[in-house]
């Protein structure tokens, strides 16, 4: 995880204001995370960061492309990605038990803000959920071998299941027929 180290922001030093950061995020950011949907990256995240007495307000500008497996075809490609969030984040002295999706809480004694854990998430969340070449790649079409190895394969099927129709069902279509 020392790879993740450059992730952190260090607000403490920083004057009140906004301030911009950029980060690379890369196939060694994704081997950090053993269950993410993406492997294989090569994005930008633009962090604008504005520090105020009693809370820090980031927006995230995260672009670039990422590899997917197509679902019909198993072609790998790379699919844009762009996405833009925002995060608030609040300092405090007690426990608080009230953080959602858009607000973090951190102590007063923090110096730095990680905001790897925030990329991965905003990253993995853009994911299709049924990834396709020809949707979600650009001037991609998926393999048409495989394609038509696929619609071999059901034909087969298909005519398989022709085959083995139960005597019982034919009786009752001529029952029905009559």
């Amino acid at each position: 995880m020392k790879y993740l180290k450059k992730y952190k922001i260090p607000f403490s030093g920083l004057s009140t204001g906004k301030h911009n950061f950029e980060f690379d995020i890369d196939d060694a950011f994704f081997a950090c995370f053993e269950h993410s949907l993406v492997k294989k990256g090569n994005l930008t995240a633009l962090v604008e960061l504005q520090k105020q007495e009693n809370m820090l307000i980031a927006n995230f500008n995260i672009k670039g492309h990422i590899e997917l497996h197509c679902d019909v075809c198993l072609r790998t490609f790379d699919a844009p990605l762009a996405t833009k969030e925002r995060v608030i984040v609040k300092f405090t002295h007690d426990e608080w038990d009230q953080e959602s999706d858009e607000i973090i809480v951190l102590s007063h004694n923090d110096y730095e803000f990680d905001i790897s854990n925030l990329l991965y998430e905003y990253i993995n969340v853009c994911v299709p959920h049924y990834p396709k070449c020809s949707e979600q790649g650009e001037n991609i079409d998926c393999d048409p071998a495989m394609l038509e190895q696929i619609a071999d394969e059901n034909d087969v099927e298909n005519e398989s299941k022709e085959d083995q129709l139960d005597p019982r069902w034919e009786a009752l279509k001529k029952i029905k027929n009559n």
